[in-house]
């Protein structure tokens, strides 16, 4: 009984003892948080002012901020309890590279969205292509971007890949070019087709008078004259543009009677002389 009334009071002296680190830990835990929250707010309201900034770089250098702040908090909770920290590190540093070994590809991924937001391949609401993958960049994050493609699936691509691989960004310059082939029969007059095409361009407010459109004859085929056509537009209106100038060209072709020819073969039927029959 004795043995256990001394145990008891040799705890309760170190409850006591330890009372004031646990209230100093508590301070400091709350004091940090606060610091942090009006640091953050801080910081973002400055970053937001510069025109500069990139959305996604602030958001990424305010978590980036945020984690590192939080970290040096939870260290300085731990020294006012009275926990040795310099041990304490240490595991920490041996946990972080056994941690760091097995999320090779998290890494990877993390690198990748670093580079990412620093040379600014893309930006979100640019439409880019990659990976296989087509659709309207809605979100970047550290480790992953998101799309949302034109069938509204959403795909998710690891920024590793992304960094490492081909990125073909439709919205990166104002305008776009297209590249469009159309064939007539051979029997039909050059300049007047030439003359149509012109007309129906001309008829398309979408498409830009500068840079020029060009025609010209890019192929004698098998079956067809095919005109090679580039056309400008914006990239608000370069799909609906696409869609117009064949609906266009298939209804002014018509009314001009120039013939859009389709894959066809002629076949000539010879007779062959009959065989001499006769016995020798």
């Amino acid at each position: 009984m004795n043995d256990f009334n001394d145990a008891l009071e040799r705890l309760s002296e170190s409850l006591v003892d330890f009372f004031p680190n646990l209230l100093k830990a508590i301070a400091i835990l709350i004091i940090g948080i606060i610091a942090i929250k009006f640091f953050r707010w801080f910081m973002k309201r400055i970053m937001t002012r510069r025109q500069d900034m990139d959305p996604t770089l602030i958001k990424f250098l305010m978590d980036l901020l945020t984690w590192i702040l939080r970290i040096f908090l939870f260290i300085m909770v731990v020294n006012a309890l009275g926990v040795e920290t310099s041990a304490f590190v240490a595991v920490i540093g041996a946990a972080g590279l056994a941690i760091g070994l097995s999320l090779q590809g998290s890494l990877s991924n993390f690198a990748g969205g670093i580079l990412i937001i620093l040379f600014k391949p893309f930006r979100v609401g640019d439409f880019i292509e990659v990976q296989g993958e087509g659709g309207t960049v809605t979100e970047i994050q550290i480790l992953y971007t998101r799309m949302l493609t034109p069938n509204n699936q959403v795909v998710y691509i690891p920024n590793g890949a992304l960094s490492n691989g081909n990125i073909k960004n439709y919205s990166k310059e104002p305008i776009r070019k297209a590249e469009l082939i159309i064939g007539v029969a051979y029997n039909s007059d050059i300049s007047h087709v030439k003359s149509v095409l012109i007309r129906i361009i001309e008829m398309d407010k979408t498409i830009l008078a500068d840079p020029a459109p060009v025609i010209r004859i890019k192929d004698l085929a098998d079956s067809s004259v095919n005109f090679q056509v580039f056309v400008w537009a914006t990239n608000a209106d370069f799909w609906q543009m696409l869609s117009d100038f064949k609906e266009n060209t298939k209804i002014e072709f018509d009314k001009e009677g120039i013939e859009i020819p389709f894959p066809q073969r002629d076949i000539n039927v010879r007779a062959l002389p009959d065989k001499d029959n006769s016995v020798l």
